[in-house]
């Protein structure tokens, strides 16, 4: 049995058929990773055929529907979690919250909604992660957080979008010194703008020229990044925020 089959990964917000969560489901499977997600708004039957998709992958695979806007999220999870899988030394925060608002449009209850997923179901998740790695006699974890470039250029009509998903960066770094002498990396990763479930044609037209490799970003350019950050290899990259976006030229 390899290392990495003894390995426990927690990934939030594989919901879709071709979203990110799920391709980082799928790269780290591959590589011997047993695999717990979370997802919300989810057909119940595709669930129950990536899961079985997962298991094909010769890993253990459990799952939970929880919506991470839930404050007690974080511990439902972990409690779920230690019940059927065990510890995790791989967090990988990838569920998010997202409606487009301007300074015409926004108000308190869309703050709110951003900050309860983006922020708060994060960071819950991240220190938890870490006080029960502290108890698990685990020797290194993971913690990669997502977020879309916001410390990069500014993201006109997605005020709450841009501003708690910034929030992201600046935990991870202080996060990362905190947790550094237990032998946990905390980094944040950027995909730049990715082709997974939101964009429509008109989005890929308009994006195309701004990439000068000459393609959109796929959820696999995504989940080749974290399967590498989550592994042994990355154990000395720590408090980053790693922007894997092909060059995209922004403005």
């Amino acid at each position: 049995m390899s290392h990495s089959q003894n390995k426990i990964a927690l990934i939030t917000g594989a919901s879709i058929q071709n979203d990110i969560g799920t391709a980082i489901c799928r790269k780290l499977a591959s590589q011997g990773i047993n695999i717990f997600f979370t997802h919300w708004n989810s057909d119940s039957e595709w669930i129950e055929e990536f899961q079985q998709e997962i298991l094909r992958m010769d890993v253990r695979c459990e799952e939970i529907k929880i919506d991470l806007s839930d404050a007690n999220a974080a511990l439902t999870i972990y409690e779920e979690m230690s019940g059927k899988l065990g510890y995790p030394s791989i967090l990988i925060n990838n569920g998010a919250h997202s409606t487009s608002n301007d300074y015409v449009t926004l108000e308190a209850k869309t703050l709110d909604d951003h900050y309860a997923v983006n922020m708060r179901s994060t960071f819950l998740l991240c220190v938890e992660f870490a006080r029960r790695f502290k108890k698990s006699k685990l020797e290194s974890g993971r913690i990669i957080n997502m977020t879309s470039g916001q410390d990069l250029g500014p993201m006109p009509g997605e005020l709450a979008y841009a501003a708690t998903k910034g929030a992201i960066s600046a935990f991870s770094r202080s996060l990362s010194q905190e947790l550094a002498p237990l032998g946990i990396t905390v980094n944040a990763v950027n995909p730049g703008p990715t082709d997974s479930t939101w964009m429509t044609n008109e989005i890929r037209n308009f994006l195309l020229p701004k990439f000068p490799m000459g393609r959109i970003g796929t959820p696999d350019d995504v989940a080749r990044i974290i399967a590498f950050l989550a592994s042994d290899e990355a154990e000395w990259i720590t408090g980053q925020i790693i922007h894997s976006e092909g060059g995209f030229i922004r403005g």
